[in-house]
């Protein structure tokens, strides 16, 4: 029991001012989850099949990462990388929410300043806070939420931030940056890392790792993640991938075994069955355009750009809404109180027969 009275020592300042990261709720499991952007059938049968397969004595024993780089490089070969890429090119995280956070703890000095855009993902800016940074977040323009490239030019110009963080496509808009203009930035700005961020990637086709040479610019670090696509979420894996002195530097500061051995067998399987990713994409896509014609048939309001997810604004209050929706099992994600998007929700894509559930839904509960 906690004696009254007795509080625990104070953390670094920094972190006492902290807010938490809005996390995945409890009890999810038995609903539509439209509200975290997860593949919605889950993973490949190859991957069910190698966590049966799992032997205890893999369960008692360190993780180990032979091969793994390996089979990342030749996916990203075989789905259009630049050849040349090297396995010391690419980083093994526990989920790139742990990448994010481990290029803040080997770049981010309290006073120096991470230069990004407004509204994008939630955890950028407590990774930044934890670490005494500044963030100067250059809001999307107008109503089709542009990227604010000229804006962010002149900042890149004006002084030298520690990081650039560019979400491609962003959350929550669906923004999308050329690749060319992601090359030109880094160009522009050889003392700031700029750090791509492309887990809906496979949505849209806007990678930059076909154009990439990080000999030539070897401040440009790029995310990927088995969690949107190949359904392994749960598992928490993601990748970085870069110049080889840049990955040295950010693995320095985490763990030994930050991967565990059933995230490693499941990416294995995962990278092995592209033609599974490939086939859930399509139908993403398909239940995506049957989506938003059935939003403009309806005359709702919505702005969908790139990604696996939409933003629509409906008629009544947003927590009305989601409180509604949930009650029919149905989940979705409020975007109540961020910069620009505040009155909407953000609505994963899952299946054809998924979004036909949420739409009928919607406008039953929101008429």
């Amino acid at each position: 029991m906690i004696s009254d009275g007795i509080v625990p020592p104070a953390a670094r300042s920094a972190v006492e001012q902290l807010q938490a990261y809005s996390a995945p709720l409890e009890g999810r499991r038995s609903m539509l989850r439209l509200d975290f952007n997860e593949n919605t059938i889950g993973p490949s049968p190859l991957v069910a099949e190698a966590l049966r397969g799992f032997s205890t004595e893999e369960i008692a024993i360190y993780p180990e990462y032979d091969g793994l780089r390996d089979a990342v490089v030749r996916n990203l070969l075989e789905t259009g990388c630049r050849p040349g890429l090297q396995s010391d090119q690419v980083g093994l995280f526990n989920g790139v929410d742990a990448a994010i956070h481990a290029v803040f703890h080997a770049y981010g000095d309290a006073g120096e300043r991470v230069l990004t855009t407004s509204p994008t993902f939630g955890y950028y800016t407590p990774c930044a806070r934890m670490q005494g940074m500044t963030i100067d977040a250059i809001p999307y323009e107008g109503e089709a939420f542009t990227y604010p490239l000229a804006a962010i030019q002149a900042s890149l110009q004006e002084t030298t931030p520690r990081l650039l963080l560019i979400c491609n496509p962003n959350n929550p808009t669906g923004t999308r940056l050329a690749p060319e203009a992601i090359l030109d930035l880094a160009a522009s700005a050889p003392q700031t890392l700029v750090v791509v961020d492309e887990l809906y990637e496979a949505f849209t086709g806007d990678s930059v790792l076909p154009a990439a040479d990080f000999s030539a610019t070897p401040n440009l670090l790029v995310f990927r993640s088995l969690s949107k696509t190949a359904g392994l979420a749960a598992l928490r894996i993601g990748f970085a991938i870069g110049h080889p002195g840049v990955i040295d530097r950010v693995g320095r500061v985490t763990g030994p075994y930050e991967v565990n051995s059933v995230a490693v067998a499941a990416a294995f399987a995962a990278l092995a069955d592209q033609s599974y990713v490939d086939a859930y994409v399509a139908e993403v896509l398909r239940a995506r355009d049957w989506t938003l014609q059935a939003l403009r048939s309806a005359g709702i309001r919505h702005h969908c750009d790139g990604g696996n997810y939409l933003l629509v604004w409906p008629k009544q209050p947003v927590a009305v809404v989601d409180a509604a929706l949930r009650g029919e099992g149905i989940l979705i994600r409020s975007m109540a109180g961020k910069p620009l998007v505040d009155g909407c929700f953000r609505v994963s894509i899952g299946t054809t027969s998924q979004m036909q559930r949420f739409v009928e839904a919607f406008l039953r509960l929101d008429p």
